[in-house]
């Protein structure tokens, strides 16, 4: 963890989260399980970045990337570091960053090959379908090609897709 990755990601509002459950069932993606995520958005001077706590776990996970806020599929460059003792981070990028918002949500995570698939209850701003085709050992046509087919097989190929973090989305309201 750590080194810079890439992804194809896109985000759209849910109706259904148990109906999306369903389909990507009968697609085949493993299911991992839920969680309660609590992610801290800080005052970063350039991209975005989070340290998501876990409901339950002592560690978390900083997460730093950059992702166009433009519409459909985009891709984003991040970097994963897992640390060990949260709250002194968060106390620490708090008092020298300042956060700008937190995000609490519930998120239901399943895998179809390369492509993580959320199902996000996030409060105060409703239900998402997250989709993040990884780009590690295979060709970007391939990774598109699969992240296609996870959006026509979750009916996602026309929903309106959301453009912003669910950071920007909560600090709007």
């Amino acid at each position: 963890m750590g080194e810079a990755q890439r992804n194809l990601e896109l985000k759209v509002r849910a109706a259904d989260l148990d109906a999306l459950l369903d389909r990507t069932l009968a697609l085949g993606a493993r299911d991992e399980g839920a969680s309660r995520d609590i992610d801290t958005y800080f005052a970063a001077p350039s991209g975005r970045l989070k340290l998501r706590q876990t409901e339950g776990v002592s560690g978390g996970t900083l997460v730093a990337y950059r992702r166009a806020d433009e519409p459909g599929s985009r891709y984003s460059h991040y970097r994963l570091v897992e640390v060990a003792d949260a709250p002194a981070l968060l106390a620490a990028l708090t008092e020298t960053l300042g956060v700008r918002v937190v995000v609490v949500k519930q998120r239901h995570v399943l895998i179809y090959g390369a492509t993580r698939i959320h199902l996000d209850r996030v409060d105060g701003l409703g239900s998402f379908v997250e989709l993040e085709t990884v780009l590690a050992g295979q060709a970007e046509a391939e990774a598109t090609a699969e992240h296609e087919l996870v959006k026509r097989a979750l009916g996602l190929e026309d929903a309106e897709p959301v453009v912003s973090s669910y950071g920007d989305l909560a600090a709007r309201t």
